[in-house]
């Protein structure tokens, strides 16, 4: 299992880098990604921070960890820029809190994401045709998530990623030592979505490549 999605102390999940990383490699994940919440005014903080604890990690443990920042509720107008300051500061993964229906996100969330070139669009909520299709045309994952609240419209977007032939990614979102997903349990989101064995091979395909494992 590769991860590409979750949280420590550093926005509001329960654990700190190390003790996470620790964690995923006890359950058996082979990478996991470390994405916290941030914006302009936690980016610069963040990013360095869990680029050199996973330096360390990544010398010692088996799962590899793979530094990255979730952008959110950034305003889709300075999503793009986001994006771009957030690889420069190193980070290998760059996901996007999208448009949820468990929160307020602002609308048009979802397409600036995508059209800034983000690895992965989170939770995207009432993803549209019109944007899964460009997900597909810039080579945008839309994820499926074992979250509660954000996992209320997991067959939507599973629907809609398939009729548009973009890819998807299966991640936790994980904020708490009992998020983090087995194998087991993501195929069970996956299938749960209205997906098939074979749609999950794919997406495990997708998080290997983004996690440089394949």
């Amino acid at each position: 299992m590769i991860d590409l999605h979750s949280h420590t102390v550093f926005s509001d999940g329960a654990l700190i880098v190390s003790e996470l990383a620790r964690r995923a490699e006890a359950a058996g994940l082979r990478a996991i990604g470390i994405t916290d919440h941030g914006d302009f005014a936690l980016l610069d903080h963040v990013i360095p921070r869990v680029v050199r604890a996973a330096e360390g990690l990544n010398r010692y443990l088996s799962v590899r960890v793979i530094p990255g920042i979730e952008i959110t509720h950034v305003p889709p107008p300075l999503i793009a820029e986001a994006v771009r300051a957030a690889r420069s500061l190193g980070a290998r993964l760059v996901v996007v809190h999208g448009e949820t229906v468990a929160e307020p996100v602002a609308p048009g969330t979802n397409r600036a994401a995508i059209e800034a070139g983000c690895d992965v669009l989170a939770h995207p909520g009432l993803l549209t045709s019109e944007d899964a299709a460009l997900a597909r045309e810039r080579g945008v994952l839309l994820e499926i998530t074992g979250r509660a609240g954000h996992s209320l419209t997991n067959g939507l977007v599973a629907r809609a990623a398939q009729q548009a032939g973009a890819g998807m990614v299966v991640d936790s979102d994980t904020h708490a030592p009992g998020d983090l997903m087995d194998l087991a349990r993501a195929r069970t989101v996956v299938l749960g979505a209205g997906l098939t064995e074979e749609d999950f091979s794919a997406m495990r395909k997708n998080a290997e490549r983004i996690a440089g494992l394949c």
